[in-house]
């Protein structure tokens, strides 16, 4: 067996088969990344298209907004802070690994460190949100 076909044969068997992806933090923070981007893409086009309502008629504008004061949309709200607050830091992350040197080199720790700071934040957030749903629920 030649040096190269050993090497080869090496490579291959290291290599975990079946799929491109291989599930690491890298991933998915690509997938989070991009999943996060199309939810605050969507809820922006929502929110231009219910406020232009206001253009048409007042009292529409205030049915269409009245219509938003329902535990389920502080629910959604929570989401969307989520994903705004998750998208923005990962913007963050992804400035530092294409412009620091260093940056791939701890894409790991950043991606972790992402989620932790997430984490905080909405831990923050969610109870406050909470009080302010069940107010609303309430009366």
């Amino acid at each position: 067996m030649s040096v190269a076909s050993a090497t080869r044969a090496a490579k291959s068997t290291t290599r975990p088969g079946g799929t491109l992806y291989r599930g690491h933090e890298g991933m998915w923070s690509w997938v989070l990344h991009r999943i996060t981007g199309v939810a605050i893409f969507f809820f922006l086009l929502v929110h231009i298209l219910d406020t232009a309502v206001v253009r048409i008629s007042p009292e529409a504008y205030n049915a269409v907004i009245s219509s938003y004061q329902n535990p389920l949309m502080g629910v959604g709200e929570i989401g969307l802070v989520g994903a705004i607050v998750f998208h923005a830091l990962n913007g963050l992350r992804i400035i530092a690994i294409d412009y620091w040197r260093k940056g791939v080199k701890y894409q790991r720790a950043m991606f972790w460190t992402v989620i932790a700071v997430w984490v905080v934040l909405m831990a923050a957030f969610i109870p406050r949100q909470i009080i302010v749903i069940i107010s609303e629920v309430q009366g």
